[in-house]
């Protein structure tokens, strides 16, 4: 028995550090599955831990003291972090309105709470929502097609411009509202079909995707993925990015026929492409999920190869185009693409011409993350990224629309960039018209039909 309490203390010992580190960053995204009853079940236990060390009588020692003060510090330092989080959020939710208008368009985020990101859509203080399997989980497609109508009504009644509804629905392994969606498989497995084959399959995934998307009041899809299929040998450091069985083929010709017959496909719906991951992921052996990441590549060779698909299928559609967060070395060493003036401006913009709406990977990664998330803000923003995306961990778009905030009054935005994305995000994505031509296909089709049946 003394054994056991000795091994017990041991363990208190060992725990306490880890429990107190744990709740001074409660808020980190890679702590986000204890928030909520996981935060309530700490507190308790550790408040539980501190009665029974007392009862023990374990403060009559001094290492008894020292261990008793670390389990009563849990608490502490967990207020702490929910206080300065609600500082935080004070300061975002009473930015001026000419702040919001400003800044909001710029910001898609995802949400858990209707009451919390319909407060933000009708202040202006983001563009767009994201909704993933956590918005639909023991829902129907009703409820969450009624709640983003929702949102949409209060913008309107708010007088601003429609949110735009963002969804990762690619096929295979990435299909996040699927079910209750239709599982579509992942265009990879087209490749290997003839050409002609190839693009009315992946023609009809993308019309299978653009109905049920816009159906449920989706108007783009973070889809699809123009990367290159990386050779088939396993990546010990990939352990969410899976890009190997998500990019299409190895052959930029096949990866260009498919995405262009996919996006096609979408855009016929009224549902706006999105073009991932430039300047590619396939070479890279690192997971921007955790880490940081190089591409170091040549800009020739990967003008030649890699980027032949996103510059085919930009050139013929209005597909948006989405940039990592790996280093392009070549181009721009000391930072990722997502915030790199050199890659935005000077080849996206300047070389490739493409006016088009850029966004971010997600934010949340740990490439991007765990290092000066402030400093990418603001560089996404100087850059000409017209979108950032704030996707698996919504709360964090406080800490990130603050960045954008403090630059903005620190005077470090650069005025004609912002007016020159708001410009691009204006002319928004031209989903409407198609959405409208699809309508108007749809009412001339019904009117055949009649005058088929009146035997005109």
């Amino acid at each position: 028995m003394q054994l056991l309490r000795r091994i017990g203390l041991v363990l208190l010992w060992l725990a306490a550090p880890v429990v107190a580190f744990a709740a001074a960053n409660k808020n980190d995204p890679y702590l986000l599955p204890l928030r909520g009853a996981g935060n309530i079940a700490l507190v308790v236990a550790s408040i539980m831990i501190v009665i029974v060390l007392l009862r023990r009588k374990h403060w009559r020692s001094t290492a008894g003291k020292l261990l008793v003060m670390l389990w009563c510090l849990l608490p502490v330092l967990m207020s702490a972090a929910h206080l300065k989080f609600e500082l935080r959020k004070h300061d975002v939710l009473a930015a001026s309105p000419a702040e919001a208008r400003q800044l909001g368009p710029h910001f898609v985020v995802g949400y858990s709470s209707f009451p919390e990101v319909a407060r933000l859509a009708e202040e202006g203080l983001i563009g767009g929502v994201y909704v993933t399997r956590h918005n639909i989980r023991g829902r129907t497609v009703e409820a969450l097609r009624a709640e983003i109508a929702a949102l949409q009504d209060i913008r309107r009644a708010a007088g601003l411009p429609p949110l735009v509804v963002a969804a990762d629905q690619e096929g295979g392994i990435v299909g996040h509202l699927a079910p209750p969606l239709t599982k579509v498989p992942a265009l990879a497995t087209l490749s290997g079909l003839a050409p002609d084959d190839q693009q009315a399959k992946a023609e009809e995934f993308g019309r299978i995707h653009g109905r049920e998307l816009a159906g449920l009041g989706v108007n783009l899809n973070l889809a699809p993925v123009l990367d290159l299929k990386p050779p088939a040998r396993r990546n010990r450091l990939d352990f969410h990015t899976l890009i190997g069985q998500r990019a299409i083929a190895t052959d930029p010709a096949v990866v260009s026929t498919i995405a262009s017959a996919y996006v096609r496909g979408l855009e016929e719906s009224g549902v706006g492409a999105t073009l991932k991951h430039f300047p590619g992921i396939g070479r890279v052996r690192t997971d921007t999920h955790h880490f940081s990441a190089s591409l170091d590549a040549p800009v020739k060779e990967l003008e030649a190869t890699d980027w032949l698909p996103f510059r085919e299928v930009l050139s013929h559609s209005r597909s948006a185009l989405m940039v990592g967060h790996v280093t392009l070395t070549a181009v721009d060493p000391d930072r990722a693409a997502s915030h790199s003036k050199r890659v935005v401006e000077g080849i996206i913009r300047d070389t490739w011409n493409h006016q088009g709406v850029v966004m971010t990977d997600d934010l949340v990664m740990g490439a991007i993350y765990q290092h000066d998330v402030c400093k990418a803000v603001v560089e996404a923003i100087n850059a000409g990224v017209d979108l950032l995306l704030v996707a698996y961990d919504g709360a964090q778009f406080y800490r990130v629309f603050a960045c954008a905030l403090n630059g903005s009054r620190q005077g470090k935005l650069d005025a004609a960039m912002l007016r020159a994305s708001a410009a691009r995000l204006e002319r928004g994505f031209p989903t409407e018209q198609a959405r409208a031509a699809l309508l108007t296909r749809s009412t001339l089709e019904i009117a055949r039909a009649a005058s088929r049946a009146r035997g005109d």
